[in-house]
């Protein structure tokens, strides 16, 4: 079985990311959704619309997000649209909150090692096709943030997210930390959710990664701590698996960047890599890669 391919270069802007897309050969059909992550108020290291708009522009997609299961600026709807338009996502983008309203879509997962069903916003089954652009960096609950969790977490409702970590239980927003599974089971639970929805999208989903501003805390956090390594560069792949492990290998080989150990405490004490080992053994990515640089 031929590598799944992962196209790296070292350059970061946003005419990159759409060169970095460019890459992959694709044209995603019909009405596009642009996941990204908007960024909690507060937070210094997102990555702004200004940042994206080529990209969003060039497959004249829609933003989409969904609503957080904890305090803050976007855990109900009402609030997480005025952020949207408070960070400038509304002013350049069509912008669409998929589980603004209920009920939320079921995706089954017949073959999930600990869900048999993900919950997103019922809005997602409105598009077409899905690409993916993210941010990576550190995360205080998954270890890393990447493709896998923005496909998981980043997808599912705000009811959905409180499944996915309390690895299946049916819980609420008012008892969803008291409930958190075991690191392990949460790992394999975002690796079930991302295989849902990357399914969901068969063949109509493409990711970049931009590896900069890498802070072993994730946009999600309203106080995080500044960015502790030196940028490192783009990434694009049609396989999320494949382009977590290259983010996260690349992390690995800068050994002479003075954060990594720091950076690297945070991805291995929360078992961060079993996320990618889980969805590697479902079988709908491949941790096998092959990384292609790009001038």
């Amino acid at each position: 079985m031929a590598k799944s391919k992962v196209y790296f270069t070292k350059k970061l802007s946003p005419e990159t990311v759409v060169e970095m897309y460019r890459h992959l050969g694709v044209t995603l059909p019909g009405k596009v959704a642009v996941k990204v992550h908007s960024g909690e108020e507060g937070n210094q290291n997102y990555l702004r619309p200004e940042f994206m708009r080529p990209m969003v522009e060039l497959v004249r997609g829609t933003v989409v997000e969904c609503n957080t299961a904890y305090d803050g600026a976007r855990n109900y709807s009402d609030r997480h649209l005025k952020l949207l338009r408070d960070h400038g996502w509304s002013e350049y983008f069509d912008v669409d909150l998929l589980d603004e309203e209920g009920p939320d879509a079921a995706l089954v997962i017949p073959d999930g090692k600990v869900l048999k069903v993900n919950l997103v916003g019922k809005k997602l089954f409105n598009y077409d096709s899905l690409l993916v652009l993210f941010h990576f960096k550190g995360h205080p609950m998954g270890g890393y943030g990447g493709a896998l969790k923005q496909l998981s977490i980043g997808c599912a409702s705000s009811v959905g997210k409180c499944l996915i970590h309390s690895g299946g239980r049916a819980v609420d927003q008012n008892t969803i930390w008291e409930n958190c599974a075991p690191q392990e089971i949460f790992c394999e639970a975002m690796a079930d959710a991302a295989m849902s929805v990357h399914r969901h999208f068969e063949g109509r989903a493409a990711y970049v990664s931009m590896m900069c501003n890498l802070s072993v805390d994730c946009d999600c956090c309203a106080v995080a701590e500044d960015p502790c390594m030196a940028d490192i560069g783009t990434l694009s792949s049609l396989d999320p698996v494949a382009l977590d492990r290259a983010c996260l290998d690349l992390i690995y080989a800068a050994k002479d960047d003075p954060g990594q150990k720091h950076f690297l405490e945070r991805v291995e004490s929360r078992r961060g890599a079993h996320t990618i080992e889980a969805a590697d053994a479902l079988g709908f990515g491949s941790a096998d890669y092959e990384l292609i640089p790009v001038d």
